[in-house]
């Protein structure tokens, strides 16, 4: 009797070892998981931060320079795109397209001293640097905590839970390509 227990016994030890190992893992993906959407959730809030500042920033420029109706148009038509980006790729893409534009209506206002010197430009501008600020530490988190669940979901025994139970690979919060190229700004055209 006790020689048929025997492969009984082993398949059992096999199943409560495999539980061992597997469902550790799994709770820790799941932890991980919840930590990269809480993260992109802090970055949206950002993003949302910054995207509300912006229309009082584009009227306050548009009082005093009407004429670079070009820049803010951009400005509004980047904000607008960021608004309607889904997913952390378009969203990156869409962002990267709105610092460009706000990098240059900032620009452009320094060729309008009465701007700059306006109470309510200095505090939106002051509260968008801080944004900015808030945003690119956001962002540092997000891409930080999504390293650290791609770290897992590669390496074993974690590339085996996670093909056994679908966790994906995470996507990065990166950068435009064409982040790298410095915005043209031309200051030969001073306005009076």
């Amino acid at each position: 009797m006790k020689k048929q227990l025997i492969p009984f016994m082993i398949v059992i030890a096999f199943i409560v070892i495999a539980a061992a190992i597997l469902i550790p893992s799994y709770n820790s993906f799941v932890q991980l998981e919840e930590a990269v959407d809480e993260s992109y959730a802090q970055l949206e809030n950002q993003l949302q931060r910054r995207h509300d500042l912006i229309p009082n920033l584009v009227e306050t420029v548009k009082g005093f320079a009407g004429q670079e109706q070009d820049i803010i148009d951009s400005v509004t038509e980047a904000r607008s795109n960021l608004a309607g980006a889904k997913g952390v790729s378009e969203q990156a893409g869409a962002d990267a397209e709105l610092s460009g534009a706000l990098s240059r209506l900032l620009a452009v206002v320094e060729n309008y001293p009465e701007i700059r010197s306006s109470e309510n430009f200095q505090q939106l501008s002051d509260e968008l640097a801080g944004t900015e600020n808030r945003i690119a530490v956001a962002r540092q988190d997000f891409n930080g905590t999504v390293s650290g669940f791609n770290r897992k979901a590669k390496s074993f025994p974690g590339n085996v839970v996670a093909a056994v139970f679908g966790f994906s690979e995470k996507q990065y919060f990166g950068a435009d390509p064409d982040a790298s190229d410095a915005p043209e700004v031309d200051f030969g055209s001073t306005k009076e």
